[in-house]
């Protein structure tokens, strides 16, 4: 049976003409190898950009451009007929590896002593849940947890808080920058840890010995969901999915109506209109459609059981097809923070995580 699967999986991927996937419920396609080449180029810059760069020849994992990659680029391997990581995916997943096994002779991405308190235990918070999710949804295409996932998840627990008002979360980089680096971004980080925990394969989830921990993430979750703003709420719903007791029906089906509120009338989603952001330079916010608010939006809602052919699911995955950029294979998004030239390094942040979005929701 293994054997006809992946024959099956070998056909269907040399099927796809040009490695464009068309939408099962319709004619229209979406450029995958367009959005691959975007991915990798950004992701190889990255990794090659001084500001990334950390000790032991290891870079940063950022929230908008390289731990979205991560999750997202394994996904167009079928479509690009590959056999194996791309090399920028292979070189992160080598760096991310080298920082686990060696997690207490790494330096934090942003130490006390030249960013000031409590910036260490913020960095080591957000590291370890960023590896731990990487690890874990890699291990579980092969299904089984390997040794550096385990170790990964060592990692997390061991910055896991157990007291105040971050009990059961991680400590989170604040910055002044949303929607990852905000007031509110310990909850982003806490619902990327229950998808770590809820995708780690062996039944990891159920292991006796973190259950305690486990707990703790679920009432932390549970506890500050109601003063979470919706592009929050949205990371609960995917969270949700992947680990059990963590939304109750009643929650479920309140994100999912304040969600499908909050769509236009072209099919997209606004980032601008899922928080209260205000930009530090005083510039107004860009409020149309963008595909990060987008991807995520539609990714969630079928995360959480609707269907891609559910009328306002369709209209968001409509959207995302027709606004791929055709030259550069990207989505679009701009920032939340302050006015951005869109063709620049920085200005192309918020484009980086839209298109490893629109993949994630774009992708059975």
């Amino acid at each position: 049976m293994k054997v006809a699967l992946v024959l099956a999986a070998s056909l269907f991927a040399g099927v796809l003409s040009n490695a464009t996937l068309a939408r099962t419920d319709e004619s229209v396609s979406w450029d995958a190898k367009g959005a691959a080449a975007y991915l990798d180029g950004r992701q190889a810059w990255w990794l090659t950009w001084p500001s990334a760069a950390r000790d032991h020849d290891t870079a940063c994992v950022s929230c908008h451009t390289a731990l979205p990659y991560a999750l997202a680029r394994p996904l167009l391997r079928a479509a690009l007929n590959e056999r194996g990581p791309s090399p920028s995916e292979a070189k992160q997943m080598d760096q991310i590896v080298k920082r686990v096994r060696a997690w207490g002779d790494m330096a934090p991405w942003y130490p006390d002593q030249t960013r000031g308190l409590p910036k260490t235990a913020e960095s080591r918070g957000v590291e370890s849940v960023i590896n731990a999710v990487v690890l874990s949804r890699r291990d579980a295409a092969d299904g089984v947890l390997s040794a550096d996932g385990r170790q990964a998840f060592s990692n997390l627990w061991a910055q896991q808080m157990r007291t105040g008002d971050l009990s059961g979360a991680w400590a989170w980089l604040t910055f002044r920058l949303e929607p990852w680096e905000g007031a509110q971004s310990a909850y982003f980080g806490a619902a990327l840890a229950a998808v770590a925990v809820g995708s780690a394969p062996g039944g990891y989830a159920s292991s006796a010995d973190i259950q305690p921990n486990v707990a703790l993430l679920r009432g932390y979750l549970t506890k500050q969901f109601e003063h979470q703003h919706t592009l929050n709420r949205l990371m609960f719903l995917w969270a949700s999915a992947k680990l059990t007791g963590v939304v109750t029906p009643e929650q479920r089906d309140a994100v999912v109506a304040e969600v499908l509120g909050k769509q236009r009338s072209d099919g997209g989603w606004g980032t601008a209109s899922l928080g209260p952001w205000q930009r530090v330079d005083g510039t107004a916010l860009d409020t149309a459609s963008d595909g990060y608010a987008t991807g995520l939006a539609a990714f969630a809602l079928q995360q959480a059981g609707l269907p891609s052919t559910h009328p306002q699911v369709k209209k968001g995955l409509d959207w995302l097809v027709a606004h791929q950029d055709k030259t550069t294979g990207r989505w679009p998004a701009s920032s939340l923070n302050k006015q951005r030239d869109p063709e620049s390094d920085a200005g192309r942040f918020m484009s980086d995580v839209a298109t490893a979005y629109a993949v994630l929701a774009l992708t059975p």
